[in-house]
C-alpha cells in the first residue's frame, strides 16, 4: 500500500501532548491530553481537553510537548480559541469540541500534519489514530500511542464513531487521525467507550467553524507545505504520490499530489473570497454539474472549494482543478487583487495537458453570480423577498418541549434555496432543550456559519423564524450575532437592522391550506398597500373583518400578538389566509389604545403605502431598523414592530409525525 509507514512517522512527529507550564513531563498526573501541530505555531485539540484547566482563565499559559520538537523540551503555548458556547455544560458536543492552541515562541521548528481539505466525512477504509497516553511504572511521564482503526458509524454532520477493535487509552483525546489511503489527517479523536473499545472522532470539517481564524490557520498551512517542498524531497505530498490511485510529479491530465500541494500554496496566497457564495459558484462551473445532495459544506476559503472538486477515489482528472483556478485567478483579478503568480503556474501547467483540456480552461468566462465587485454601489434600491427559487433564505425552527415547565425550545437551522432536501444545517432536538433566554447565545455560532454560506457581497440572506404563535413577540429582530465585536463588523447590528427578518407560523408547517394560497396570490399581485388598524378602535376582532380584507390590506395591530385582543386578532387573521401581519411586540395587551398608539398605525400606514408589492415589505422595514440603531432613536414606531410574512409557495417542511412522547 505505498509508503503508509512514512505517512504515520510523519503524523507522530506532529502530534504532542499538553500539560501544565512548569511541568518537565516527570509528573505522571501532569499529561492533560493529545493535539497535533496544524500550521507552524498552531496546535489542534479538543476542546474538552482544556476546560477543566482553563475554564477560569483561559489566559492561562500552558505547554505542548514532542520528543522532536524543541529538544523534547516543552514549548509555552496559549490557548487562540474554542468551539465551546457553555463552558459550563456537562458534556461538549461534537460540533463543539475543538481548541486551537497557539505556540508563544514562533521561531520553533516541528512537523506539520497535511490536514485534509475535503468536507465529507471519509469512507471506511482503515484509518491511523495517534495520541500520547499517560506512561506507566518505568515510562515516560507520556507515551507516544497508536492504533489501526476503522469508522464503521457516522454521527451527524461531524461526528464519526471508531468500530470496537481498538481500545483508546486515556491521554489521547486531542489526537489525529490519519487516512492511509489518502495521506491526509481526517479527524481529531474525541472520545473513548470507558472500559471498551471503540470510541468517537470529530470530523476535520468542524475546524471550519471557527470562521476567519480556521482561513488563518489553513493558509499558514498551506503555504508551510508549499515551502516545505521545495526545500526537502521528505515531505507530505512525496509519499502521497506513492500511494494507490496517485501519480507521481506534476504534468500531464492527471491532478497529483504534487499538483495539489502547489496549488494550494498559491491560493493562499490570494485575497480571501468575498463570500461563500463565490466560492461555490465556481466550483459549480469548474464541476460542470450541481453540487451533491445533502448539507452543503462551510466554504470560507479557497482551499475550500478546490476540496469540492474530488470525484471517486481512482485517479484525479486535472482539468478540474484548472478550470476552478483560472476562475479564482479571473475573479481576483477582476477585483482589482493580484493573482499574476497563480494565472502563470496555470499557463505552465496547461502545456502538458491534450488540447481539448487546454482549450476548456482558456476559454473559461465567469460565471454571472460572481460578475459584480464586492461592494458594489447598489444605491438604495429595495431588494425584493426572494420567492421560490430566487435566492436562499435561512429558516429558524423554534419548537416547544412537550412537557416542560418554563418552555425550552428544540431548534432546526435550515437552509431553502430550492434544493427540496429539507435537511437541517444543524440542529438541536434531543434533551431537554433550550430556555428563550438562552436562544440568542445558543443559535449565535450555527447562525453565523450558516449565513457565512450563504450571504453574498451586497445582500446578506433573509432569516425566517418559525415559531408558535404563543411566542410571535420574541424581539428575534433585535438579536446580535456577536457579544463582542470590532467596529466595522457588522455582527455588533442587530439582525433586523443587517438583514431581512421575518416569522413564520410553525402551525403552517406543511402543505398550505387553499385559504393561504389564495389570499397570497393576490396579494403578491397588488400594488397599493394600506394598512388596516386591527381590531377597529373600541371593537372586538371577528372572523369577518379579516375575511373581508381586500388583498392590499395589511392587519396592523398596536399591541403583542401572543396575548388579549392581540393574540384574537392574530389567530383570526391567520384562520382567514393572511400571510402579512404587523404588530407591536411591546405594546399595550389590555384596555383602550394610548397615545403612543396612533403614531405607531400612522408610521405603519405611511411604511406600507410606499410599498410597490409585498416582497418590498421586508427590506423596508430593514431599512427603517438601520436608521433607528443609526440614530439610537429609542422612541420610533418601528422600534418594536414585528413582521409576519409567510410565503406558502415556499412551505417549511411538515415536522415528525405523530408519535406523542411520553412525560
Amino acid at each position: 500500500m505505498g509508503e503508509p509507514g512514512h505517512l504515520d512517522a510523519l503524523t507522530r512527529a506532529a502530534t504532542v501532548h499538553l500539560l501544565p507550564d512548569g511541568g518537565d513531563g516527570a509528573g505522571r498526573s501532569a499529561m492533560w491530553g493529545s493535539g497535533f501541530f496544524i500550521a507552524p505555531g498552531w496546535v489542534l485539540t479538543c476542546a474538552h481537553v482544556l476546560r477543566p484547566h482553563l475554564g477560569q482563565g483561559r489566559d492561562r499559559v500552558l505547554c505542548v510537548r514532542n520528543d522532536a520538537v524543541n529538544g523534547g523540551t516543552p514549548v509555552e503555548a496559549r490557548l487562540a480559541d474554542w468551539l465551546l458556547t457553555d463552558a459550563g455544560k456537562d458534556k461538549v458536543p461534537v460540533a463543539e469540541d475543538l481548541a486551537l492552541v497557539r505556540l508563544l515562541d514562533g521561531s520553533v521548528e516541528h512537523e506539520c500534519v497535511w490536514f485534509t481539505d475535503r468536507a465529507e466525512q471519509p469512507g471506511g477504509d482503515p484509518k491511523s489514530a495517534h495520541g500520547y497516553r499517560p506512561g506507566g511504572p518505568g515510562d515516560d511521564a507520556a507515551v507516544s500511542w497508536s492504533a489501526d482503526v476503522e469508522i464503521n458509524q457516522r454521527d451527524g454532520p461531524y461526528g464519526m464513531r471508531f468500530a470496537p477493535q481498538a481500545e483508546f487509552p486515556k491521554g489521547t483525546s486531542g489526537g489525529p487521525v490519519l487516512d492511509p489511503s489518502t495521506g491526509a489527517v481526517v479527524g481529531i479523536i474525541k472520545s473513548r467507550r470507558a472500559d471498551r473499545d471503540g470510541g468517537m472522532a470529530i470530523a476535520a470539517s468542524a475546524l471550519r467553524r471557527f470562521g476567519d481564524l480556521y482561513g488563518e490557520v489553513l493558509t499558514a498551512h498551506d503555504r508551510w507545505h508549499g515551502d516545505r517542498a521545495a526545500l526537502t524531497p521528505y515531505h507530505w505530498a512525496a509519499e502521497q504520490a506513492k500511494l494507490p490511485g496517485s501519480s507521481p510529479g506534476t504534468g500531464g491530465d492527471r491532478w497529483t499530489p504534487l499538483d495539489r500541494i502547489e496549488a494550494l500554496g498559491l491560493l493562499a496566497e490570494l485575497p480571501a473570497p468575498g463570500s461563500a457564495s463565490d466560492v461555490a459558484a465556481l466550483v459549480q462551473q469548474a464541476r460542470g454539474e450541481p453540487p451533491p445532495p445533502g448539507r452543503p459544506p462551510l466554504l470560507h476559503t479557497w482551499r475550500d472549494g478546490h476540496g469540492r472538486l474530488y470525484g471517486s477515489d481512482g485517479p484525479l482528472e486535472a482539468i478540474a482543478f484548472l478550470h476552478y483556478l483560472r476562475l479564482v485567478a479571473l475573479l481576483v483579478e477582476q477585483r482589482d487583487g493580484d493573482a499574476k503568480t497563480l494565472s502563470d503556474w496555470v499557463d505552465r501547467r496547461l502545456r502538458s495537458v491534450r488540447p481539448p483540456v487546454r482549450a476548456v480552461v482558456t476559454l473559461t468566462r465567469l460565471p454571472k453570480t460572481s460578475a459584480a465587485p464586492v461592494g458594489r454601489d447598489t444605491g438604495r434600491r429595495v431588494i425584493p423577498y426572494p420567492g421560490p427559487g430566487e435566492g436562499a433564505t435561512v429558516i429558524v425552527e423554534l419548537e416547544p418541549v412537550h412537557y416542560e415547565e418554563p418552555t425550552r425550545f428544540y431548534w432546526r437551522i435550515r437552509v431553502d434555496d430550492g434544493d427540496d432536501s429539507g435537511e437541517p444545517f444543524e440542529a438541536e432536538e434531543t434533551g431537554r432543550g433550550v430556555l428563550p433566554e438562552d436562544l440568542v447565545r445558543r443559535l449565535r455560532q450555527p447562525l453565523a456559519e450558516v449565513f457565512k454560506g450563504v450571504d453574498t457581497p451586497d445582500c446578506p440572506a433573509p432569516l425566517e423564524v418559525v415559531l408558535p404563535v404563543d411566542h410571535f413577540d420574541t424581539a428575534v429582530h433585535r438579536w446580535q450575532l456577536s457579544e463582542m465585536a470590532k467596529l466595522y463588523d457588522t455582527a455588533q447590528l442587530p439582525l433586523g437592522a443587517h438583514r431581512r427578518v421575518v416569522l413564520r407560523d410553525i402551525a403552517r408547517r406543511g402543505e398550505p391550506a387553499n385559504v393561504w394560497l389564495a389570499r397570497w396570490e393576490l396579494t403578491a399581485e397588488a400594488e397599493e398597500f394600506r394598512a388596516v388598524r386591527t381590531p377597529p378602535p373600541g371593537r372586538p376582532p371577528r372572523s369577518r373583518q379579516f375575511q373581508d380584507m381586500p388583498p392590499a390590506a395589511i392587519p396592523v395591530l398596536c399591541r403583542p400578538a401572543s396575548k388579549g385582543l392581540g393574540r384574537k386578532a392574530i389567530d383570526l387573521a391567520l384562520q382567514a389566509g393572511h400571510g402579512i401581519a404587523l404588530w407591536h411586540t411591546d405594546g399595550h395587551t389590555a384596555g383602550g389604545c394610548l397615545d403612543d398608539c396612533d403614531t405607531f398605525h400612522a408610521g405603519a400606514a405611511e411604511a406600507l403605502g410606499r410599498l410597490g408589492s409585498a416582497a418590498e415589505l421586508p427590506d423596508r422595514l430593514r431599512r427603517i431598523r438601520e436608521e433607528i440603531h443609526r440614530d439610537r432613536d429609542a422612541n420610533h414606531w418601528a422600534e418594536a414592530v414585528a413582521v409576519l410574512y409567510d410565503d406558502p409557495r415556499r412551505p417549511v417542511p411538515a415536522g415528525a409525525p405523530g408519535t406523542l412522547d411520553s412525560p
